[in-house]
This record gives structure tokens, sequence and C-alpha cells, in this order.
């Protein structure tokens, strides 16, 4: 194995590709059949964000580096000019997937079901009557058309907003006749306008979309000219903030400061009607300084993603997936205090199938008991009405001592993240914006609280956010424990966040940017010298994304020296499994289902003495030196033996599991030969109590 180049580019898998079959997968589950019906458009839906987050953020980088005559290669040796030649290709391939698994899919079967989204051409007399007035009503006191002229440039188009290019004939009361107009719709606008009942024509739902109207109607904007043309497009912007921490004192007011400019960033893919003409398209294409292969036409509406919207504004239980109640640990359900339960022994959650509502209680109790002095924890990503920050606000207010480190550089909620850390200053809450250069990623709370025998810290550590709304959709490990040497590990790392500490020895945490790397490769290694010996030797690793080239090489080292290896990899992966000579005995598979599947695990045999950890880093450079993050040990046996049970659920799926080959595609499993299992449907149903399906 020695001998061998396991750096050579051929044993790499592209980041960005990897991205988007990624996302292939997501709509896969659109074309499900056993998935309820609505759910399905939400998985297209939610391929359909995925991707323009893909160009806000991947796109838009990759064509700075063009742009800047990078020749910066990553693993695979791809340059940045042939990553977005072969991103083009293979992004229009899946917009045309998207559209006909729309149009021909499940549009069609929603109409089965009684659920229309009518064309123009199907409206009947009285609801084109009904439409004519909502448009009169509700929608032309609102838009803005702007004719084209010297004194009426091209306006600036809101990163992802819905928009209209009208060709006209005629001239206006000024004599003028450019020829085309804008016409934007704002955001408030609903894209999808449902009938009322008493227009259904026996139809239980009838839906128009907003661009159907403005067709429609578009001449009412324009009094004393014609409407030759109407063409809806959309513009994607880089949306990837800048702020250079080395010039700025005050992180807050720079991410403020960078905010507004973000709907407004270079454009970096335009989509707009398949039937729109090459003249206008070019037009549009100089407009926003694109190149062809940044066109995007597609066969319906532009803003696919928010056709979500019509599962929101129906009452069909029937097409979505059952509801469900999760579960309360025994531990919890039994006893007043939750302090009490953990001093008895340590607690696991595993969320969704578990409730969140200890943590949420952890913290009011906290926030509540006179005995408790401080509480600190890191906030990445809240949402609104979060009834932690309530708690936390109430502490403060109460005398306590509350330290909060907020990321104010969590992707896409950086608005928020700035309300929330001014709204926590003012109830007088230590509000710590990180470490400059690093994102603070760790997610965890440390309570200290004065008990009979002296001060005791409790500690919450999970996998993922403090979010109680993706808590609902996300699956992650979250322990509760009072471990005095993990609960030392904590208040050190508080610290060095806090202060200006050097790096301090953890007793069982691993952190990043400092040890973590290392010690994840120390623990491959060891297994390497298990296999050698010939004593038993198994690496079992779930993440959401696996890049990191180091790592990448070690467990090719590791299954070379005959380490089997289980990789459940939801998103990007850089490894190639089963290479001759380099990853025969590494396995890798990708389970996309109900939930977002977000835990990362890390699992080692140890000759028969296993180690497991639970993280919230997953293994790319990014979460290994550029962040800040944790990972823990599960060392409880019971704890641990649940956990390790848990990933052989997931091995063992065979319906909602993608095998990765070695020419970098995916292939689904299917239980041909064997009973069907689903590992999130098994947890639901043991877990939670939910029927099976």
């Amino acid at each position: 194995m020695d001998t061998l180049d396991l750096k050579q580019p051929e044993l790499y898998i592209n980041r960005e590709l990897s991205l988007l079959e990624f996302n292939q997968r997501v709509l896969a589950m659109a074309e499900d059949e056993y998935t309820p019906l609505l759910e399905r458009l939400q998985f297209l839906c939610i391929s359909s964000r995925n991707l323009d987050e893909f160009f806000e953020v991947r796109v838009s980088s990759l064509k700075q580096m063009v742009e800047h005559g990078s020749v910066q290669a990553g693993p695979d040796n791809l340059l940045p000019a042939e990553i977005l030649k072969a991103i083009h290709k293979r992004a229009r391939q899946q917009v045309d997937d998207q559209y006909r698994v729309l149009n021909q899919v499940i549009l069609p079967l929603l109409q089965d079901k009684g659920v229309r989204s009518l064309k123009r051409a199907e409206w009947t007399p009285q609801q084109e009557v009904w439409l004519r007035e909502y448009f009169e009503n509700e929608l032309m006191p609102i838009l803005s058309p702007l004719g084209l002229d010297p004194a009426h440039p091209f306006p600036r188009i809101l990163n992802k907003s819905l928009n209209f290019i009208v060709s006209l004939t005629g001239k206006d009361a000024f004599g003028r006749n450019s020829g085309l107009a804008i016409v934007q719709a704002p955001r408030a606008l609903p894209r999808l306008i449902q009938l009322p009942s008493t227009y259904t024509n026996k139809s239980q739902y009838d839906f128009v979309f907003l661009s159907s109207v403005i067709h429609e109607y578009v001449d009412k904007l324009f009094y004393g000219m014609k409407a030759t043309g109407c063409y809806q497009f959309r513009v994607t912007r880089n949306s990837d903030l800048f702020v250079d921490e080395e010039e700025n004192d005050d992180l807050l007011r720079a991410v403020e400061g960078e905010l507004a400019g973000r709907h407004y960033g270079d454009a970096v893919r335009l989509e707009v009607a398949d039937n729109c003409p090459a003249d206008v398209v070019n037009f549009l294409r100089d407009q926003f300084h694109l190149s062809d292969d940044d066109i995007y036409r597609v066969n319906g509406p532009v803003n696919l993603n928010r056709v979500s919207a019509m599962a929101d504004l129906m009452d069909r239980p029937d097409l979505k997936f059952p509801a469900f109640t999760p579960s309360l640990p025994r531990q919890l359900s039994t006893s007043k205090s939750i302090f009490a339960a953990i001093r008895k022994k340590d607690i696991l959650l595993h969320h969704p199938f578990e409730s969140f509502a200890p943590v949420v209680e952890f913290v009011r109790q906290a926030a509540e008991d006179n005995k408790v002095l401080a509480i600190k924890q890191t906030l990445y990503r809240t949402g609104s009405e979060s009834a932690i920050v309530e708690s936390l606000l109430a502490a403060a207010r109460s005398g306590k001592e509350v330290t909060v480190v907020i990321e104010l550089r969590a992707r896409f909620d950086e608005e928020a993240n700035v309300a929330l850390a001014s709204r926590l200053q003012e109830a007088g809450v230590h509000v710590v914006y990180g470490v400059v250069g690093y994102k603070t990623h760790a997610k965890m709370t440390l309570i200290v609280r004065r008990e009979s025998s002296g001060l005791h810290h409790y500690v919450h550590l999970s996998t993922g956010n403090y979010h109680s709304r993706t808590a609902r959709l996300y699956t992650d490990y979250g322990l509760l424990t009072c471990d005095p040497q993990v609960a030392e590990d904590i208040h050190k790392l508080f610290l060095q966040l806090t202060s200006l500490g050097k790096v301090a020895k953890h007793n069982k945490i691993l952190q990043s940017p400092f040890t973590l790397q290392e010690a994840l490769i120390g623990l491959i290694k060891r297994e390497i010298k298990h296999a050698e010996q010939r004593q038993p030797a198994r690496i079992i690793i779930k993440v959401n994304s696996l890049i990191e080239s180091q790592l990448i090489q070690t467990l090719y080292q590791a299954s070379g020296a005959g380490v089997e290896i289980d990789l459940i990899v939801r998103g990007i992966c850089g490894l190639r499994p089963s290479v001759p000579g380099v990853s025969d005995r590494i396995r890798v598979r990708s389970v996309i289902g109900r939930f977002l599947e977000h835990t990362r695990i890390f699992y080692f045999e140890n000759n028969g003495k296993p180690e497991v950890y639970a993280s919230s880093a997953d293994w790319m450079p990014r979460n290994l030196f550029r962040r800040v993050e944790i990972a823990f040990p599960i060392e409880t046996k019971p704890l641990q033996e649940r956990i390790v049970q848990d990933l052989k659920y997931y091995l063992q799926d065979n319906t909602q599991a993608w095998r990765l080959n070695a020419d970098g595609s995916y292939t689904r499993l299917t239980a041909a030969t064997e009973r069907p299992f689903c590992a999130q449907q098994h947890l639901l149903e043991t877990l939670a109590g939910a029927p099976s399906t």
C-alpha cells in the first residue's frame, strides 16, 4: 500500500459535482411512488432551493476564481473553469428533470387527487371574471411597470425575484415606444392563488400561478399599448457575504453593512421562460453580464421552490407524511428536576424521534432555578420565537450570569442573528461573536449550579442547532451529562471563546481547529495497527460531507491494511470506494428520507473496546481548520450500544439508501430479494411509537 500514490487525482470525486449528485438524489424522492404526494412536491421544491444556494455560493465562488485567473485545483486536479463547464452541463440536466417531474408527474397526480393547477386555457368564464377582478384589485395597485428608455434604464433586479420582460407595440402618452418594459413582482405577492370554492368546478382545490395571471392581464399595465409578449425571468446572484475581519473592529456592524448588498451581488444565473424569443434572452443576458452557459430555459414557474406553498394551503393529511409525537426518555418523564435526572445518569436524545422539549426545559429550568448561577451557550441557528432565547433573556433579567456565543456569519441566517445579538445585549446578556476568522459551529450549553456539595456543572452537547423547528425535520443526537471531565472541557472551551487565552488541553473532547483532524487520523491509524495484528478492526463514519484529503488518504491506507470501513455520507463525498488495491474494503452509502440526516457519528472498533464520538463537524477542511467544532465521546455503555445499533439500522436500510459507485455515480438500493427495511421508519416506530407504513 505504501508504494501507491494516494494523491492521484483519479482517486477523488469533485466536491461540486458530488453536491449536484446529492441534489439529484433529493429530486429522486419527488418521483418515489411510496412517498406521499405533497411530500414529493416538497422534495421537488427542496431540490430547487438547494440548486439556488449552490449557484449563490459555490458557482459564484468559482466564477470569482476564474475572473481572478486562479489555477488552484483541489485533490481531483480540476481547474475552476473546468468545474464550471461540468457544472453547467449537469445542472442543466437537473433543471430539465425538475420541470419534467413537475409537469409530467406531480401535477397530473395531484389533479387525480382533486388538486388542480389551472393553465389560462383551462379557466372557466366564471373563473376568468374572478381572476380579472383579483388582478385589478389585488395586483395592479402593487405592480410598477417600467418602460425601458434613456430616462428609465434597466432596473436593479432583486436576487431570485420574479420578473417579467414585456414586448410592446404602440406609443405611450408622451410618444415613447422603446418596445420593452420590465414588470417586477414584489415578494409579498403569493406565487400561487387559490380560487374560492364556489369557482372550483367540483374540484376541491384549484390553483392558478401568479405568473399566469400577470401574463393574461399584463396589457392593463400599459394603457393604450399592446403587449406582444410577456416572459418571466429570474436572476440568481452571488449571496456569499464578505467581511474583511482584519479591517473591521466591530464584526456586528460589518455584517450588518454587508447584508444590504447581498440581494444585488454579481449575477451568476439567468432563468427564463422557454418560449422567450432569442433576441429578448440575449438582451437579458447582456444586462446581467452573463454568458450563454449561464442561461437556463424553464418550462414552468421560474421560482419553482415557491410552489411548496401549495402544501400549506391545503388540509390534505392523506397526501402528507403521517403525524407523530416524539417520545420522552423514561428517565425524564419520571423526574420533575432535569438536573436530578442528569445526576442519575447521562441522557441521550435522538431527534426528531425523541422530543426536543428536554433541551428547551434544560435551559428553562436553569433560568428559573435560584441555585443556577451561570448559563453559557453557543447559538448558530435558533429560529424565530425561540423558547430557548426567551429563557436566556429571563435568566439575564433575573440577575444570572448569561453568556452567549452567537455566530453572526451562519449562512443565510446572518440577519436574524444580528437582530438576536442586539436583543440579548439589551437584556444584559454577555454576547460574544466567536473568534475572528473562525466560525463557531460547536453546539453546547453549560449550566453552573450551586449545590450542597459545591458548584456543579451540567452540559448539553449536540450534533445539531438549538432550533425547535429543525429538530422536527433533522436527525440529531444530543447528550445531557454532568461528567466532571466533559464539563471541565466545555468550561475551558467557553473561556477560550470569550477571552484571549491559549489552547487548553482537554480531557475528553476533540476540538477543531486544533486537535480534531489529528485525533481522527490517529484513531484511523490505530485501526490499521489492529488490522495488521489480525485483531478486530472496523470503522463506521456517519457525516453530511467527506472531502478532507488527508482523512481520505488515511482511510485508503486503512482499507489496504484490511480494516472494514462503512461510510454513511448524506451529501458530498470525495472518496472513491471499491477501487481495486485502494478502497476495496470501503463502502459508501447515502440515506435520503423524510428527515434530513444530520447526525455526525464516528465509530472505531478498537480491538473489541469500541470508541464512539458524536460531533458538530463534518469531514471537510472548513470544519476541521476554519471552524470551532467539537467531537464528544459517548462513553456510557447502553448509550454507546444504542448509537451503534442505530448505525446498523442505516447500514441495513434498503429502501432509502443509495450506494456510491467507483465512477462517482449512485445506485439506489432495492429490497429485491430481502425484506424492505427503512431506518427512519424503524426509528419512528420504536422511539416515537409511530404506526408502521
